[in-house]
């Protein structure tokens, strides 16, 4: 058997239209530890416009908002996120973390029945 690469896991979650994964769960850290959405997104490599549009997605999907944020200018502006988006972010992270953990036999039985492949793609 040749040295595999460790499996990754991602994780999305569809409640109806709205989904919540990796990504959005990245951004909510980045805008938690900078208070910036222009910064989280830029943090990410993505366009402010996206990174509000992923905002606003989140907070039109859960009943009440996970980022609450204030215009820029004189004041500067901001983001920070809400208890609810604190709870949000450390319910998927503690749901990514029981995954990996009581998915690991699972996952270790799937990767011994894959081929071996040269250099591993």
């Amino acid at each position: 058997m040749t040295d595999r690469p460790e499996p990754r896991l991602r994780l999305r979650l569809y409640f109806g239209d709205a989904m919540l994964g990796p990504g959005k769960a990245e951004l909510l850290e980045r805008i938690r530890d900078s208070g910036s959405i222009s910064a989280a997104g830029r943090a990410m490599g993505m366009s402010y416009k996206r990174a509000w549009m992923l905002v606003e997605e989140m907070n039109a999907a859960f009943a009440q908002p996970v980022v609450d944020s204030a215009r820029g200018g004189a004041g500067g502006g901001g983001a920070r996120l809400t208890d609810t988006g604190q709870t949000v972010l450390a319910e998927f992270r503690a749901l990514e973390a029981v995954t990996r953990s009581e998915g690991a036999a699972h996952i270790a039985a799937l990767q011994a029945l894959l081929r071996d492949i040269p250099g591993g793609k």
